[in-house]
């Protein structure tokens, strides 16, 4: 298990990104947290396998329909195990 911070850039506020992260967090069956930053990214904490992480990473690359990625920036970590589902912090 490892741990991953997200942080991605793009047109991902105020069109639904966030429920959009934390859907497809739930059904990798990862573990974390999803938030809005005031510079306009998105920042994700997530915990799970490299490889399934590797996977969401591909599916937020592709956006939602409505959004624009233009990046998304990830730093590795061992996980810590603090997180008990995925939720939206507001």
């Amino acid at each position: 298990m490892v741990s991953a911070h997200i942080l991605v850039s793009g047109s991902v506020q105020g069109v639904g990104f966030r429920w959009f992260v934390q859907r497809e967090a739930e059904m990798f069956r990862l573990t974390g947290v999803v938030r809005n930053l005031p510079d306009g990214r998105v920042e994700i904490y997530t915990e799970g396998l490299r490889e399934t992480i590797k996977t969401l990473i591909v599916t937020l690359e592709s956006g939602n329909g409505i959004s624009r990625v233009d990046s998304c920036d990830v730093t590795w970590a061992n996980a810590t195990g603090k997180y008990d589902g995925f939720r939206i912090v507001f």
